[in-house]
């Protein structure tokens, strides 16, 4: 194990919910990808990594189970997803309209809608950076990267 390595090798969703829709499943497999290339990810107190990351949904809770890359358990983290429940609930609801925008709206009309949906995401990314002061450091880009996880989790839920 490389002393300092903080960053996830693999991350996983828990499969037992299904799957969802196209669009859903494409921005999953694009966070995840973009989630492995880069990221900062250190849990506390903990030497280093790399890191695997389950994240699953028990009981409306959101459930972050870390092991090594060779499979050590590092810690998990159990997270309300009360603070998480009006902006996931905003970002669908901005993300159907992306979605309905890109088949028949202007590009101007299109490009606002992101705007918005981009602000919602930033938010709900900060929200779980905050959640996981303490437990998890992240940088934004990882933060937004799992927010989206958190958010296809929650859909499929």
């Amino acid at each position: 194990m490389a002393k300092g390595d903080f960053r996830l090798c693999d991350v996983v969703l828990d499969d037992s919910i299904g799957r969802s829709t196209p669009d859903v499943e494409h921005e999953r497999a694009v966070a995840i990808f973009d989630l492995i290339e880069e990221n900062r990810f250190e849990p506390v107190g903990h030497e280093g990594g790399p890191y695997k990351l389950n994240i699953s949904l028990v009981e409306q809770k959101l459930v972050f189970s870390i092991t090594t890359e060779a499979g050590e358990a590092v810690a998990t983290h159990i997270l309300s997803l009360t603070p998480f429940r009006r902006i996931i609930k905003d970002y669908f609801m901005i993300c159907e309209s992306y979605y309905e925008a890109i088949r028949s709206s202007t590009p101007s009309q299109i490009e606002a809608i992101d705007m918005g949906r981009r602000g919602i995401h930033n938010d709900g990314s900060e929200t779980l950076q905050e959640r996981l002061k303490g437990k998890i450091a992240i940088d934004f880009d990882t933060a937004r990267r799992l927010f989206t996880l958190v958010c296809v989790l929650y859909w499929r839920g």
